[in-house]
């Protein structure tokens, strides 16, 4: 029940609201009220200790710092205009952190994406956000589960796991929730479903709340679910990228006008915005210290910074309008991983790209290969780089980033570097087989 007020869910049987908000870590953290008690959580909200930015994936360490320790509290706020009934008496809403007084904490990622879309409005532009979901079913403990033979996209896995696939579609439709494309990907039990495009907020609003009901259809199949970036050391990794498209006026700015592939002249430069910042804000796309191990060439992750039409292996790939593509042409960065905060995310990869239009950057020249095969003087010309797998090089460009503290502000970054720095401090040493099974249910609900 999507979009149903209060009154009205009461009265279908729910009883209990959920209220989420998702840390620096990418971690999802929640509190529930009966549903007499929903008002209240969205105003003044319930008490929330600063901690909340600072909470580790390893389910023990918390990132203490100047501005986070033990004194001090935060509300987290709901937003009722987002509400939707999910079955089973429950209810679920987006949260937001706001001080005692009710302003808004700068930590906060649904805020900061807020802002960023209204720095967005106020340039005149809309933007339009599909997200796609990558996720390994696993067992309830997070060991592999037994599947006959495997084929890539094929009909085995839909038909093996039927079940939990009707299911699921059925509960995303009754949430509202618009899928586009459901279908088993390249790794044995993986799936990808990709949502409708829709403003930046909501957008990322619904990316959480399908997280939640695949995990709860999971559950009733007697399945667990992995969202870490690499479940299983040396299989398939999984992805959580992001297409986003811009226009003014109702005017797309990547389609109709004398650029390559018809782009418009701020179309050009709000793709390269991206591209040129993409190195700095890695951290927020891929920074887990399991992130590095999906960020290599040939595995479809995009680990060459440099832009295509329709070119898996570059980081920002180009999708052109027509017949075939009725959301008409947009940009997917595809460096994202389920370890990030989707809203952070979100808010770096439009910031840049308004960065981008603002100062008229200059597209780089299309990659129409895999970068992997051109020479080193052809990634030169065309300014392509490798990006890094190691989590030290990922938070140092962060850490080093004006760019970033500009667009996004000291908070974010600050939290985020914390979080992150404690898992390389923490398990750095680890080998590639252990990370993966201590973290392969880090992020799963």
């Amino acid at each position: 029940m999507p979009g149903a007020s209060l009154a009205e869910l009461e009265a279908a049987g729910v009883v209990a609201v959920l209220g989420t908000v998702i840390n620096p870590a990418g971690l999802t953290h929640a509190k529930a009220v009966p549903i007499a008690r929903a008002r209240a959580f969205a105003n003044p909200g319930l008490g929330a200790s600063p901690v909340f930015h600072a909470f580790a994936i390893d389910q023990t360490g918390i990132v203490f710092s100047d501005d986070i320790g033990v004194v001090g509290d935060q509300r987290i706020r709901i937003d009722l205009s987002a509400l939707h009934g999910i079955g089973d008496g429950l209810a679920w809403a987006p949260g937001e952190f706001v001080g005692q007084d009710g302003e808004a904490i700068p930590a906060c990622a649904r805020g900061t994406l807020t802002r960023v879309a209204a720095r967005l409005a106020g340039a005149g532009l809309d933007a339009a956000v599909g997200h796609e979901i990558e996720f390994v079913l696993v067992a309830p403990d997070g060991g592999p589960l037994p599947s006959r033979p495997w084929t890539q996209y094929g009909l085995t896995g839909l038909l093996e796991r039927e079940g939990f696939v009707t299911e699921l579609l059925a509960a995303a439709d009754d949430a509202g929730v618009g899928i586009e494309q459901f279908h088993p990907e390249y790794g044995r039990n993986q799936f990808e479903l990709s949502l409708r495009p829709q403003p930046p907020v909501a957008a990322a609003d619904h990316l959480v709340l399908m997280r939640i009901l695949i995990s709860r259809v999971a559950r009733r199949h007697g399945l667990g679910v992995s969202l870490s970036p690499v479940p299983f050391f040396g299989l398939v990794g999984s992805g959580a990228h992001q297409h986003f498209s811009l226009s003014r006026s109702g005017v797309p700015l990547f389609s109709g006008g004398s650029g390559p592939h018809g782009m418009t002249a701020d179309g050009q430069a709000a793709l390269a915005g991206v591209l040129a910042g993409l190195p700095e804000a890695q951290a927020f796309l891929s920074g887990s210290i399991v992130s590095g191990l999906r960020m290599q060439p040939g595995h479809w992750a995009g680990a060459y910074a440099c832009w295509g039409v329709e070119n898996r292996e570059a980081a920002v790939r180009f999708l052109v309008g027509g017949p075939a593509n009725p959301h008409g042409a947009n940009v997917e960065v595809k460096i994202i991983d389920p370890s990030a905060n989707p809203y952070y995310a979100s808010a770096v990869i439009l910031a840049l790209a308004l960065d981008g239009i603002e100062r008229a950057a200059a597209l780089p020249p299309e990659t129409t290969i895999d970068p992997a095969l051109q020479t080193a003087a052809q990634r030169a010309a065309a300014g392509t780089r490798l990006l890094p797998d190691r989590q030290t090089d990922v938070l140092a460009a962060l850490n080093d980033s004006k760019s970033m503290r500009r667009l996004l502000g000291d908070q974010p970054v600050d939290v985020t570097l914390g979080v992150r720095r404690y898992e390389q401090q923490t398990y750095g040493s680890l080998t590639p087989e252990a990370l993966t099974d201590r973290f392969r249910m880090a992020w799963s609900l």
